[in-house]
């Protein structure tokens, strides 16, 4: 089993910043993929931004520019540096792990991100 824990999100005004860090724990060997998903409120689970063992990110349009994944493997740890927040970043975040051969995922228990004035 992986067990992902995540912290840093909160309440931030339109325009501002917020940095989630997220570590794994456990059964680590054979994590391909770290990243994030969002769900909003009425809303499904979307991709926010992923990135494989070899460094490349996926990121969802509406946070290219914005945000920026990225993954220490020494300490078994990603982060979501969210820029320029917007009222529509609002949701709670997870932390996302996948692991190859065979496949399987991993969620965090979410952290709430709240953008309003």
């Amino acid at each position: 089993q992986v067990q992902l824990v995540e912290s840093g999100g909160g309440l931030v005004q339109p325009g501002g910043s917020l940095r989630l860090s997220c570590a794994a724990s456990g059964s680590i060997f054979g994590i391909n993929v770290m990243g994030w998903y969002r769900q909003a409120p009425g809303k499904q689970r979307e991709l926010v931004a992923v990135t494989t063992r070899g460094g490349s990110t996926n990121y969802a349009d509406s946070v290219k520019g914005r945000f920026t994944n990225s993954r220490d493997s020494a300490k078994n740890s990603v982060y979501l540096q969210m820029n320029t927040l917007k009222p529509e970043d609002t949701a709670v975040y997870y932390c996302y792990a996948q692991k190859s051969l065979p496949t399987r995922d991993y969620w965090g228990q979410g952290t709430q991100v709240t953008v309003s004035s």
